[in-house]
C-alpha cells in the first residue's frame, strides 16, 4: 500500500522524503514503514483519490521533516548549514513539499504559472498598489524569482513550528504578511535565503558587542540592540535642561545608558525592565530648554523614580529609531510580566520564552536590514507587543502560557537549543539545563507530524480569532478614514465605529 501511495507523491515531496532518509541514514522504505506504523491513515478512500493521497503525502512530509530536523545534526549545526545554503534550500523544499504533496498539486501549480504568463502580457495592477515597497523586493525580486515555485503562509507557519528560527507559530502569520507584502503574499527562495542569512549575521553581530561598563550581566542576560557608538547614530539622555550623548544597550532584562566621557564611557545607568511595579515606557517629545518640539524620544517612568528618564533618538525626518527602541523595550517588559502573571517558574520553560523573544527581536533586526528603505512595523515581528495591541490578544497569551507548560522545550530544534547552537547562549548554566532536558526528552519523544504539541488547537484558534478581529478593525478604520476624506459627517463616522 505504501508503494502505491508513494507513486502519487509530487516530485518535490519524493525528493524531500529521499533527502530526509539520507540525513537519517535509513532506507526510504524503512522510514515510510515507521511512519505508517506510528500514524494510522484513513484507508476508507481509494488510493487513487486525490484527497486521501494529499492527506497521506502531507502527513508523510510532516513526519519525515520533523524527524530529520530533530534527530539529525541539522539544528545542532544550524549556523554552518545556513552559511553554506543547505539549511535554507532543505527547509524551503520541505515547505514546498508540504504545500504540494501530490502530483496533482504540482500540475495545478504549473497551470497557475502558465496563467500568470498570459496575464503578464497585459499591464499589471500590482506594482501601482505598492509604490512605496523597498527596491530589493519591488525591482530586483521579480528578476530573481520569475516562474519559480513559492510557498504560502500556512507552510511558513508550519516550518516555524519545527524550527522557531524561521518564525514563531504565535506571530508567524503576521510576520509572513509583512515579509511578503510586495510579492503577492508568496515567499520566494531568494528572499527566504537572504532572510535566514540576515538572521545569522545579526546574531553574530550581537555577540561581538562590548558589555556595558560598570555592570555585571546575569548568566542568562544577552545583548539585543546597541546604539550611540562611533559606528551608529546618536542617543541622547535629557536631565532637566541639560542633554548628554551616550551609548544605549538593550538586553533581555534591562536598558543600560552609558554617558560619553572624555576617553571612554562612564559607568552605565541601569533601567530594570523586569520589576513588578507600575513602570511604563512611552513616547516623549524634547526640545531646547525642555520645550516639547521634537517627537523622537522615549520616557521611562516608575514609582521608584522622582522623575522620568528621557532618551532621545535624533533623526532628520521620521521617528523610526524611536519607535524601534520603544517597541523593543516594551517587548522585554511585557515578556517579564507574562512570565510573572502566568507563573512560569520552571527555569527551562522561562528560558524557552526568553529564547523565543530573543529570536523574535533578531528576526526584526534581519527584516529591517532587508527592508531599509521602508522598515516594517516592529510589532509584526514581536510576540508580546503585538498581542498587547490587537483585540483578544490576552486570550492568545493565555493559551501561549498553557502550551509553553505542556511543550517540549529541550528538543534539538527548540528556541533555546538553536540559540546555543548559534553561539548566542554562552552561559554554562543555561547550556547544562538545556542538555539535561534534551537527554530526558530525546529518549522518549517521537516527532509529531506537525512538530507541535498535541494541544496546540486552542492556541491556533485564539490566534486566528485575534487575527480576524484585527483585520475587521483595520477595514473599519480604513472605511472611516475614506468617509472623512469624502466629507461625510461625524455622525456617520460614529455609526461605523460602533458596528
Amino acid at each position: 500500500m505504501s508503494t502505491m501511495r508513494l507513486k502519487h507523491l509530487s516530485f518535490i515531496a519524493n525528493d524531500v522524503v529521499q533527502k530526509c532518509a539520507l540525513k537519517l541514514e535509513t532506507p526510504v522504505d524503512k522510514l515510510v514503514e515507521e511512519y505508517e506504523t506510528t500514524w494510522k491513515t484513513d484507508e476508507t478512500v481509494p488510493v487513487g483519490a486525490n484527497n486521501n493521497c494529499n492527506s497521506y503525502g502531507r502527513k508523510l512530509v510532516e513526519f519525515c521533516s520533523a524527524k530529520a530536523l530533530q534527530s539529525s545534526d541539522l539544528c545542532k549545526t544550524i549556523e554552518e548549514k545556513i552559511a553554506n545554503g543547505f539549511f535554507s534550500r532543505f527547509t524551503f523544499d520541505m515547505m514546498l513539499a508540504w504545500e504540494m504533496p501530490t502530483s496533482a498539486d504540482e500540475e495545478s501549480f504549473e497551470e497557475c504559472v502558465a496563467k500568470e504568463k498570459e496575464e503578464k502580457k497585459s499591464p499589471g495592477k500590482f506594482r501601482s498598489e505598492q509604490d512605496d515597497v523597498p527596491l530589493f523586493y519591488s525591482d530586483l525580486m521579480p528578476l530573481l524569482v520569475d516562474n519559480e515555485k513559492d510557498v504560502g503562509e500556512d507552510a511558513f507557519v508550519w516550518m516555524g513550528s519545527l524550527v522557531p528560527l524561521v518564525t514563531d507559530v504565535v506571530n508567524g502569520r503576521f510576520t509572513f504578511e509583512t515579509l511578503t507584502a510586495s510579492t503577492g503574499n508568496r515567499l520566494h527562495f531568494p528572499s527566504y535565503n537572504k532572510y535566514l542569512k540576515e538572521i545569522d549575521r545579526c546574531i553574530k553581530h550581537l555577540v561581538k558587542h562590548a558589555k556595558p561598563k560598570g555592570v555585571e550581566l546575569a548568566d542568562d542576560e544577552f545583548i539585543l540592540h546597541v546604539e550611540g557608538t562611533a559606528s551608529t547614530q546618536r542617543v541622547v539622555r535629557h536631565i532637566g535642561g541639560t542633554s548628554w550623548p551616550g551609548r544605549l544597550t538593550l538586553t533581555n532584562y534591562a536598558l543600560y545608558f552609558e554617558a560619553s566621557g572624555v576617553l571612554t564611557y562612564e559607568d552605565a545607568l541601569k533601567i530594570d525592565l523586569t520589576r513588578d511595579v507600575e513602570q511604563t515606557v512611552k513616547p516623549a517629545s524634547t526640545g531646547p530648554w525642555g520645550a516639547p518640539l521634537f517627537d523622537k524620544a522615549i520616557i521611562y517612568e516608575s514609582p521608584e523614580l522622582s522623575e522620568g528618564i528621557i532618551l532621545e533618538f535624533p533623526e532628520i525626518t521620521s521617528s523610526t529609531r524611536r519607535d524601534h527602541w520603544l517597541a523593543l523595550s516594551k517587548e522585554i517588559m511585557l515578556m517579564h510580566r507574562f512570565l510573572a502573571k502566568y507563573e512560569i517558574n520552571c527555569p527551562i520553560q522561562a528560558w524557552e520564552m526568553h529564547s523565543r523573544t530573543i529570536l523574535a527581536i533578531t528576526r526584526l533586526h534581519a527584516a529591517r536590514e532587508m527592508l531599509r528603505i521602508s522598515p516594517p512595523p516592529p510589532t509584526r515581528f514581536l510576540i508580546f507587543s503585538l498581542f498587547d495591541e490587537i483585540p483578544k490578544g490576552d486570550y492568545v497569551l493565555e493559551e501561549l502560557a498553557e502550551s509553553l507548560k505542556k511543550g517540549n522545550s529541550g528538543h534539538p530544534c527548540s528556541a533555546s537549543s538553536i540559540l546555543r547552537s548559534m553561539n548566542l547562549s554562552e552561559s554554562m548554566i543555561i547550556s547544562s539545563l538545556v542538555q539535561e532536558t534534551e537527554v530526558g526528552s530525546s529518549e522518549s519523544a517521537t516527532p509529531t507530524p506537525s512538530g507541535q504539541v498535541e494541544d496546540s488547537s486552542l492556541l491556533e484558534t485564539a490566534i486566528n480569532q485575534a487575527r480576524v478581529e484585527e483585520k475587521e478593525i483595520a477595514i473599519a478604520k480604513a472605511t472611516t478614514k475614506e468617509l472623512k476624506e469624502e466629507g461625510i459627517s461625524e455622525s456617520a463616522t460614529t455609526f461605523l465605529a460602533s458596528i
